[in-house]
C-alpha cells in the first residue's frame, strides 16, 4: 500500500500543479493530453488498490501459500504504477519535478526502488507465469 500512497501523493502533486499553471491561454488541466494523465493515473491507483485488497483477502482467506500468485501480481503491479503516476507527475512539472523544489525526483526514486527491493519483476513474472500455468492446466484438465 505504500506505493499507493506515493502514487495518490504525486496525483494531489500533478492535479495542483494543472489546475495552478497556465499555457496557451488555457489551464494546464484543460488541455486534453493533461486531462487523459489525470485520468489514467486515477485509473491505475485504484486498480492497484483493487488488486491489493485481493491479495490481502485471499491470504486472509486461502493462506499465504494458495495467494502466491496475488502477492507476485501486486508487487509487480505496485511497484510499476507508483512510477508511472510519479512520472507523469514529474512530466507534468517540467524541470521544476526534477528539482528540490519539489519531493517527485526523490519520490521517483523511491518508486524505481520498490522494483528491486521487493524483488525483481521478472522474478515475480516468472512466479505468476508458473502458477499461472498450473492453475489453467488443473482446470483444462478438469474439463476432461
Amino acid at each position: 500500500m505504500r506505493a499507493v500512497g506515493l502514487a495518490e501523493h504525486a496525483l494531489e502533486l500533478l492535479c495542483q500543479r494543472a489546475a495552478s499553471r497556465q499555457t496557451f491561454g488555457k489551464k494546464l488541466h484543460q488541455h486534453e493530453v493533461v486531462a487523459h494523465w489525470i485520468a489514467e493515473s486515477r485509473l491505475m491507483i485504484e486498480q492497484t488498490r483493487l488488486l491489493t485488497l485481493y491479495a490481502a483477502h485471499s491470504l486472509d482467506t486461502l493462506g499465504s501459500r494458495a495467494a502466491r500468485k496475488q502477492v507476485a501480481m501486486i508487487k509487480v503491479a505496485a511497484a510499476r504504477m507508483s512510477c508511472k503516476v510519479v512520472d507523469i507527475a514529474i512530466q507534468l512539472h517540467g524541470a521544476a519535478g526534477v528539482s528540490q523544489d519539489f519531493p517527485l525526483a526523490q519520490m521517483y526514486s523511491y518508486a524505481r526502488t520498490l522494483r528491486i527491493a521487493d524483488g525483481p519483476d521478472e522474478v515475480h513474472l516468472s512466479s505468476i507465469a508458473s502458477l499461472e500455468l498450473k492453475d489453467q492446466l488443473r482446470k483444462s484438465q478438469a474439463k476432461l
